[in-house]
């Protein structure tokens, strides 16, 4: 197979794609208002720990150096991919591997655990990126609060210096080894927490194992409550998302889950579970992962038989079910062991959600509804937070 972006005149036509051709397909909408991108849920700082990614590269030069990508993925995300494509927010996890699910690379234990403490300090390290990366690199912002994300806002107004805020999100709750630990990292900046990924001690109810919260998994929501963290119910069981929904007094949110309804398992949303959570207020990311997008895809499939109208359809879904646009935005989850021969066929890389923005117009989606769609209805949800939460 050709190795991928190897010669710097492919560097460079990918560089102009990213700066001139994505942006002018977005603008060919009708209405050609501003639209902010969030995207509710990219694994940054496990892909630069884990496997040694600079994602301070453009994106042409990171391929370039991954001529053998150390996952086997292409990498879709870079800190210039992101701004060039127009992305204002992202929620960036602290995602750390249980051992036992660390069977795809053995030999790479980092960022994997074996119990409470390793995971603990695995966390602490990717926590601590995300504040290294605010401070030593002037396009990235940390966004704990309403000031931090009117900042991040205010800078796309201008055009000339866009920001990129980070919202960091805990993806399975095993780093924190007590509820009442939840204090240290709030003050550390985390506002979001799924507590599962698979089963952890707070919840046997990981989509695989279909049980749910366990007795420390409701004093830890408790605890969330208290402090005002979001609850991710992305990666729970049918069971537990219903625990959760029933017995957490905060917000909620799906960072990255698609629906049920169009691509059937577990580790989706049914309709009954979409609709809950949009009574709850709760926005649900829709995934760009092939798999998640289209039944019955197998990673063995060429690229081409997924495309952007699949993922146009996962929110049209949920916006017919619910009767507004309202409760959808995206939560790509790219480089989130998906990488660029995953994602649909127009895609390329994270400057491509862009292209979602003329997919919906032509499923008729009106100027308001696409922009709370590619943002909007994540920053309302943030805002929210954010406002009640205020000193």
């Amino acid at each position: 197979m050709t190795e991928p972006y190897a010669g710097s005149f492919v560097n460079c036509l990918e560089t102009l794609y990213l700066k001139y051709v994505t942006p002018w397909l977005a603008r060919q909408w009708e209405g050609g208002i501003t639209v902010l991108i969030v995207d509710a849920h990219l694994d940054l700082a496990y892909n630069a720990l884990r496997f040694g990614r600079d994602l301070r590269l453009p994106l042409a030069d990171l391929r370039a150096r991954e001529k053998k990508p150390p996952n086997g993925d292409i990498a879709t995300v870079t800190i210039p991919a992101l701004l060039e494509g127009g992305v204002a927010l992202v929620f960036g996890t602290l995602f750390v591997m249980p051992a036992s699910n660390n069977t795809h690379m053995p030999e790479n234990r980092k960022m994997v655990y074996e119990d409470a403490d390793q995971a603990y300090a695995a966390a602490g390290a990717q926590l601590d990126y995300y504040h290294r990366l605010a401070d030593e690199d002037d396009r990235v912002r940390l966004v704990r609060d309403s000031a931090e994300l009117e900042e991040v806002l205010n800078s796309q107004q201008d055009g000339e210096s866009p920001l990129l805020g980070i919202v960091p999100l805990m993806e399975g709750a095993d780093p924190v080894r007590d509820p009442q630990e939840l204090e240290e990292w709030y003050e550390r900046g985390v506002r979001i927490i799924g507590p599962a990924w698979d089963d952890t001690r707070y919840a046997d109810g990981a989509w695989r194992a279909g049980e749910g919260f366990t007795r420390e998994g409701y004093a830890l929501m408790e605890v969330m409550a208290d402090l005002g963290f979001i609850l991710d119910v992305t990666h729970l069981s049918e069971k537990a998302v219903y625990e959760a929904l029933d017995r957490y007094e905060g917000p909620v949110i799906a960072s990255h889950s698609n629906a049920r309804a169009l691509v059937p398992g577990q580790r989706q949303l049914d309709d009954r579970q979409i609709r809950t959570l949009a009574e709850r207020d709760g926005v649900v990311g829709v995934v760009l992962f092939n798999r998640f997008l289209k039944a019955g895809y197998a990673r063995t499939d060429p690229k081409e038989s997924v495309t952007v109208a699949d993922v146009v359809a996962h929110i049209d879904h949920i916006c017919q079910l619910l009767g507004d646009a309202e409760h959808v935005g995206i939560g790509s989850d790219l480089d989130g062991g998906v990488g660029r021969d995953d994602i649909p066929a127009e895609m390329d890389s994270v400057a491509d959600l862009r292209l979602i923005v003329p997919a919906l117009a032509e499923r008729g989606y009106g100027d308001e509804e696409i922009a709370n769609i590619m943002g909007g209805n994540w920053l309302r949800r943030l805002r929210s937070v954010f406002g009640a939460t205020a000193d």
